[in-house]
C-alpha cells in the first residue's frame, strides 16, 4: 500500500491492511503516513479533475484504480465575509461553508474516507456514536456502500438530524446521557456483533478525509494559506486533519512558510480542550455535565484531546470558550449579514474571533478563515 500507520503517541507502526482501530500498544489514535511525496506538478492537473475531495487522491489512502464511496463530498464554498470584515475592521475574513456537503456537514469528508477503507477491509456492518452530524454521514455513506448501519445518539439530538439518520436507512438507538455514553454502547455492540466502530479517532481514516479541508482551502486561496484559522472543536478530527496536512504540504514542497495558527473554540458548557490549553496540561480531563445547544461541541472526553492541544501549541494558536448566548447571536449574524446558514458551531467561530481580536491574539490586519462545520437547517 502507499501508506503505513504510525501511533500518535508511541513508536509503534503497522501495515495498513484490514480494519485498523487504535494502537495496540498504548491505545492512542493511529496516524497515516504517506509512502511517497505527491509531485508538486500535480497542482496544475487539479483543475481538470472533478471538483470533489477525491481530486486530491494522491494525498489520500486510496489504492490505484480504486473507486471511493462518494456522494460528491467536498468542493464547499469559501466565501469572503465582506460585511463582517467592515464591521470588525479586518483586512481579510473568509468563511468556509461545510454545510454545503451532501449530508449537511463536514462529517461527510471523514466518513466517506473511513467507509471507503473499511469496505476494502471487508466491513459490511458499521456502528457509531454521534452528537448528530456524524450519524447522518455514516447512515448515508454506509447505505451507499451497501452496508448496514447502527447509530447511537443522545435523546437531546436535534429532531431534524434524527430524521435524516432514519431517512438514510440506519437503525437509530436513542439513549439518555451524552455522546460518551453513546460511545460505550456503540463499542459494546461492536464487540458482540462484529460491526466496525467508526467512532472519532478509533480508526485512522476519518482524519484523512478531514485533511482535505486544508488541501481545498489552500487551492481556493491560490496555494497560499491564511494567517489564522478559527475552528469549532468537539471530537477534533477537523483541526487535527488540517494540522497534519499543513505539515505534509511543506514536506512535499507544495507550500512554503509556516502553517496557519490554529485556534479552537468550545462552548463554556463543555470546554475540556480550552481548560487543558489554558492550564498548560498535555491532555484533557472529562467535563462534568456537558450542556450546550451546539450538539457538535458536546464532547466531554475527546480521544483526540492531546492531538488538538499539540496542533494549537505547535502552530502558536489558541483556545477560547464562548457562551451559548454568544454563539447563537453570532450564528444569527452570519445569516443576517452574509446569508450563511451556519450551525451553532459555526456561529461559535465568529464569537470566538471577537474574543481573539480583543485579546490581541489575532490582528485586524491578518487573513482569517472561520469554519462553519454544518448547515443551520439541521438544527431546526
Amino acid at each position: 500500500m502507499g501508506w503505513t500507520l504510525h501511533c500518535s503517541e508511541c513508536r509503534t507502526t503497522a501495515d495498513a491492511g484490514g480494519l485498523p482501530t487504535v494502537c495496540p500498544a498504548c491505545g492512542a489514535p493511529w496516524l497515516v503516513r504517506l509512502a511517497q511525496r505527491p509531485d508538486p506538478g500535480l497542482k496544475q492537473e487539479l483543475g481538470q479533475r472533478p471538483w470533489t475531495m477525491w481530486r486530491y487522491r494522491e494525498w489520500l489512502p486510496l489504492l490505484p484504480g480504486e473507486e471511493p464511496v462518494s456522494l460528491g463530498e467536498g468542493a464547499t464554498p469559501l466565501l469572503r465575509a465582506s460585511l463582517l470584515e467592515r464591521r470588525l475592521g479586518m483586512r481579510e475574513l473568509w468563511v468556509k461553508d461545510e454545510g454545503k456537503n451532501p449530508t449537511g456537514s463536514f462529517k461527510a469528508r471523514g466518513l466517506a474516507a473511513a467507509v471507503t477503507r473499511a469496505r476494502a477491509g471487508g466491513a459490511t456492518r458499521f456502528t457509531i456514536p454521534t452528537a448528530g452530524n456524524a450519524g447522518v454521514a455514516l447512515a448515508a455513506y454506509g447505505t451507499r456502500a451497501g452496508a448496514s448501519v447502527r447509530v447511537y445518539a443522545p435523546r437531546t439530538t436535534p429532531t431534524t438530524i434524527l430524521q435524516q439518520i432514519r431517512a438514510f436507512g440506519a437503525e437509530l438507538m436513542l439513549l439518555d446521557g451524552h455522546i460518551g455514553d453513546c460511545g460505550k454502547a456503540s463499542r459494546a455492540y461492536a464487540q458482540e456483533s462484529g460491526a466496525f466502530d467508526v467512532s472519532t479517532l478509533r480508526e485512522p481514516y476519518r482524519i484523512e478525509g478531514k485533511k482535505t479541508l486544508g488541501l481545498e482551502l489552500a487551492e481556493q486561496l491560490g496555494w497560499r494559506l491564511p494567517d489564522a484559522i478559527v475552528y469549532p472543536a468537539g471530537g477534533g478530527t477537523g483541526v487535527i486533519g488540517m494540522w497534519k496536512v499543513f505539515g505534509e504540504l511543506r514536506w512535499a514542497h507544495w507550500l512554503d512558510g509556516p502553517p496557519p495558527r490554529l485556534y479552537c473554540v468550545q462552548s463554556s458548557g463543555c470546554a475540556p480542550v480550552v481548560k487543558a490549553f489554558e492550564s498548560g496540561a498535555d491532555g484533557t480531563e472529562p467535563w462534568p455535565d456537558p450542556v450546550t445547544v451546539a450538539a457538535g461541541l458536546r464532547v466531554p472526553a475527546p480521544l483526540g484531546g492531546r492531538l488538538m492541544l499539540r496542533a494549537m501549541r505547535e502552530t502558536k494558536g489558541g483556545a477560547v470558550a464562548v457562551s451559548d448566548a454568544e454563539l447563537c447571536a453570532a450564528q444569527g449574524e452570519l445569516a443576517a449579514r452574509e446569508a450563511i446558514d451556519a450551525a451553532p458551531e459555526g456561529g461559535a467561530t465568529l464569537a470566538a474571533l471577537e474574543h481573539f481580536i480583543e485579546r490581541g491574539e489575532i490582528g485586524r490586519d491578518q487573513s482569517v478563515v472561520l469554519f462553519n462545520t454544518g448547515a443551520g437547517w439541521l438544527y431546526r
